[in-house]
């Protein structure tokens, strides 16, 4: 399922999370101009687990730049869609300062536990995925009834089909767990791969601290 578009109009403008959008896209075109020294830059800017529980504070920063680079076209573009389908009415209901906060520990919360799960790998981990699943987490709890407008595959057809958010992103976490369970054995061998737990850590912590976030919308639904 591929979600296209929600019926929840934002009350205002949403800067912060089309800033994130802009800042993700202006890194990723950044790692296009570096060419064949692109993966050296990720290798830095990336988080990889075993450096980081290694160097103490020194490499901690990795934990923010790591957000905002990306693997590729598809994982940018699959990134951005469901920021920018869904962060906008998160960003609402909690205000500008504070989804940024949100969305920033939302995506520590994801890469310390991808770190923790795979403690010895040397793979360096980047994009957006972990912070955004904490804004799917909230959105689910703020905008549950919510339709989404999603393309769903049927055999060799395409169908546009109306589903309440809370079987869109309810399915999207199901295939999370069940997914970052299957790579388990292939992640203690390699070390690469989805980062699976990055996605289940961001979308637990979003969950946990959208009552702290946004509240009063939270208690009014």
């Amino acid at each position: 399922m591929i979600p296209l578009k929600d019926d929840i109009p934002s009350s205002r403008f949403p800067a912060v999370n089309t800033a994130i959008i802009a800042a993700n896209c202006l890194a990723f075109l950044l790692e296009l101009a570096l060419g064949g020294q692109a993966g050296a830059f990720i290798q830095s800017y990336g988080i990889v687990p075993r450096r980081l529980l290694e160097s103490g504070l020194s490499d901690w920063g990795t934990i923010i730049s790591s957000m905002f680079l990306h693997g590729g076209w598809a994982h940018i573009i699959g990134n951005m869609l469901y920021l920018y389908i869904f962060g906008d009415n998160v960003e609402d209901a909690m205000g500008h300062f504070r989804y940024l906060l949100f969305y920033l520990l939302c995506g520590a919360g994801a890469a310390w536990t991808h770190v923790l799960t795979n403690a010895g790998s040397a793979v360096p981990t980047v994009g957006a995925s972990g912070a955004i699943a904490g804004v799917l987490g909230a959105y689910l709890l703020l905008y549950p009834r919510a339709g989404v407008l999603t393309l769903v595959p049927l055999g060799f057809f395409l169908q546009v089909v109306r589903i309440p958010a809370v079987l869109v992103l309810g399915f999207w976490i199901v295939i999370q767990f069940v997914s970052g369970l299957a790579s388990l054995p292939m992640a203690r061998a390699s070390g690469g791969g989805v980062a699976w737990f990055a996605h289940i850590g961001g979308f637990l912590a979003g969950l946990a601290m959208v009552k702290l976030f946004a509240g009063r919308r939270l208690t009014r639904r």
